[in-house]
């Protein structure tokens, strides 16, 4: 049986790690320390580090992978291969090096398109009307390793961030579980991406989700989609912040400058750049989700009323 370490962090390494663990000897599971979370800053685990410990699998959290020490640890492993899936740290070349596979990543997108931590968030808010998996032998530089394997995956353009993560990890597990084995055995050659076609990705920031309401109605509603669980799409209303979780874009033009509220009915339709936006889930601060409907039975005074300030 194949001997591999597996690298992940997040939920979107779950299903690659249920996979291997059915298949393959999993000499270690590495993931990221537990980290202060929530109101109270209570340690909590990794996702990854749940799951090795139902399958009993070996746990290895290293407070980084750049040590001596560390390398020497993953030596000592002696893995063929090293698979990793959002693990949360670039790995350097004394890493990659270490087994004779390499060290495989899957990443969410079609590869050299989105380069970077966050491809899902990347192409729903750039309208991609297609997105996908892709499996690659890393290299030092970022998602910019040849490809052994790619499966891509078309976008309604209803896709909210949440979502698809959970479709395309599942997508990636598959492809995984079907390549891997190709690739052990030297029936794949990787190809080489092509350089003038990539793009790049940066991390996303909670200050990412303000709403500029001179943009068009339609980028908006791609904002709220892109940013759905996080950091979640908001604006200001009254000085207090408003979170917008669901909303459609209109082309309708209304008077007034962006950001300016028209209610209709029991709908609630903001100016924006190009179009507008009808808001149907909304959450004031501390705060739980509501139907727009049952926001404005709360509500006086809105019709006018500016949004961003």
């Amino acid at each position: 049986m194949p001997r591999l370490v597996f690298m992940g962090s997040s939920s979107f390494s779950l299903p690659a790690l249920r996979v291997l663990a059915g298949e393959y000897e999993v000499a270690a599971v590495v993931t990221r320390p537990d980290r202060p979370a929530g109101r109270f800053r209570h340690l909590r685990p990794s996702p990854v580090k749940a799951l090795a410990l139902e399958r009993g699998l070996p746990l290895w959290q290293p407070e980084t992978l750049r040590t001596p020490e560390a390398r020497e640890r993953l030596q000592a492993l002696s893995p063929q291969v090293i698979v990793v899936a959002a693990y949360g740290e670039i790995l350097r070349p004394e890493v990659l090096d270490l087994p004779p596979y390499g060290c495989l990543n899957l990443h969410p997108s079609l590869l050299p398109r989105w380069r970077g931590p966050s491809p899902v968030a990347a192409a729903i808010l750039a309208g991609d009307r297609e997105t996908g998996v892709t499996v690659i032998r890393m290299d030092a530089g970022m998602d910019s390793g040849p490809i052994l394997a790619q499966e891509a995956l078309p976008l309604s353009g209803q896709e909210r961030q949440g979502e698809l993560s959970v479709r395309l990890a599942e997508m990636a597990a598959d492809l995984l579980r079907r390549t891997l084995p190709a690739w052990l055995a030297g029936e794949i050659v990787p190809r080489p991406q092509e350089e003038e076609r990539a793009t790049y990705c940066r991390p996303l920031r909670k200050e990412d989700g303000q709403v500029d309401w001179t943009r068009p109605a339609v980028y908006i509603e791609r904002m709220v989609r892109a940013y759905d669980p996080w950091p979640g799409t908001y604006t200001f209303l009254r000085g207090r912040r408003l979170y917008i979780w669901r909303a459609t874009a209109l082309p309708e033009t209304l008077p007034g400058p962006p950001g300016t509220i028209h209610l209709d009915g029991r709908r609630l339709l903001v100016a924006t750049g190009e179009g507008c936006l009808s808001l149907e889930e909304v959450q004031g601060e501390g705060k739980r989700r509501l139907p727009i409907e049952e926001f404005l039975l709360g509500q006086r005074g809105l019709e006018g009323a500016r949004l961003g300030w």
